[in-house]
């Protein structure tokens, strides 16, 4: 039993992180679907969930007033979830642009954004935060993935740098995570869109929860309409590694549980006869993913039981070993190389803890938006 727990575990940890994108890689080999690309421009509806967000707000209308996209077809709206700071007053600076919406009590993130759909008259539906910043393109990229009647809602790209421009563990993961969703692209549709900037369809909007995580809900009404979900590559959101670790691990934890939260009363999207490929991609994406934590334990644990049967097994707990003890000191220092071990065991952590939470009935409304620093695009991306 030991043995079949370790190598279940192992397969389970090596399949979520290594063998889904490269199942994916052999299978975008042979099934390829290309997003066609328009040049027409719709009405669009940019809408900014805002809470407390004094310190960023003005620079984040600015950054959205910049967009190349024709001023007369672009409606800017910021939720305001019943900010108590000057994030109200600083948005009505921009009347003439901008519309705020208020939410008379605070509902949360999802419910903000409702109340903007509702005031909304664009066809297409932008959500961005107020710490994200975007090119100049970033509207027009991100629309004219519209003119495929097959998309119904669209994903950027994350970026996440440091303070000097390097990517931090947090940014070498975003990176693998944008390239698995590429290759998801090219198969048939995400799994999952960056909450930070997306777009969609207003008929996939109609069907919109306060309850559930924005941005993986969009997809399933997506899907659910029979439509796909797309990466843009040329879509990007620049935003800076959190100010706080502490309130970081806080914010993946309540990220997995909405997710957690979205997905449980949605299981049947995992019937591979109704739903095809995306069934697998879900089943690989999200709920393997949710689980490594536990086989991350369970592999560990069956290795100690094994360890004094066989020289192999003495090896790979060698390994394990030392892969925490990497991790540990690269929470106590600055080295780069053990930045990506140390996100990986924070990030699970994170994952095991939202379990614990979710097991608990904690569903988590409401959102304090993480203290990140907003950031300006490189100036070559301009």
């Amino acid at each position: 039993m030991s043995e079949v727990t370790f190598w279940f575990s192992v397969t389970l940890i090596l399949y979520a992180y290594i063998g889904y994108p490269l199942a994916l890689f052999a299978l975008a080999r042979v099934r390829r679907r290309q997003v066609v690309k328009g040049s027409a421009t719709p009405a669009v509806s940019f809408i900014i969930a805002a809470h407390n967000e004094e310190q960023r707000i003005r620079d984040k209308i600015l950054n959205t007033l910049a967009q190349d996209y024709p001023s007369e077809l672009l409606e800017i709206i910021v939720a305001s979830d019943c900010s108590t700071d000057r994030t109200d007053a600083i948005v009505g600076e921009f009347s003439s642009r901008v519309r705020l919406v208020r939410a008379p009590e605070r509902r949360g993130k999802e419910a903000a954004q409702q109340l903007a759909i509702l005031a909304a008259r664009g066809d297409i539906l932008i959500f961005s935060d107020a710490a994200t910043a975007l090119t100049p393109h970033g509207v027009s990229s991100i629309v004219r993935n519209f003119s495929d009647p097959s998309v119904g809602c669209v994903s950027s790209i994350d970026r996440c740098i440091d303070d000097s421009g390097a990517l931090s563990g947090e940014g070498a993961y975003v990176r693998y995570e944008m390239f698995i969703r590429q290759l998801e692209t090219r198969v048939g549709t995400l799994v999952g869109l960056s909450g930070s900037f997306f777009a969609a369809r207003r008929a996939v909007c109609q069907r919109w929860s306060v309850e559930r995580q924005s941005d993986f809900n969009t997809l399933l009404n997506s899907i659910e309409l029979g439509l796909r979900g797309v990466l843009d590559p040329e879509s990007v959101g620049y935003y800076r590694t959190i100010s706080n670790p502490s309130r970081e691990f806080d914010r993946k934890v309540r990220t997995v549980v909405r997710g957690i939260a979205v997905l449980v009363p949605n299981l049947r999207y995992l019937n591979p006869f109704r739903f095809g490929l995306f069934a697998w991609e879900l089943a690989s994406h999200k709920v393997c993913r949710w689980l490594v934590p536990f086989a991350m334990v369970a592999a560990l644990v069956a290795n100690l039981m094994l360890a004094a049967r066989s020289p192999f097994y003495r090896v790979t707990l060698f390994l394990q070993t030392g892969f925490y003890l990497a991790a540990l000191a690269g929470l106590r220092t600055d080295a780069r190389i053990l930045r990506l071990s140390s996100f990986l065991c924070v990030a699970n952590f994170a994952v095991l803890m939202a379990w614990l939470r979710f097991a608990r009935g904690e569903r988590i409304a409401l959102w304090s938006p993480s203290s990140r620093i907003s950031t300006l695009p490189p100036t070559s991306a301009r």
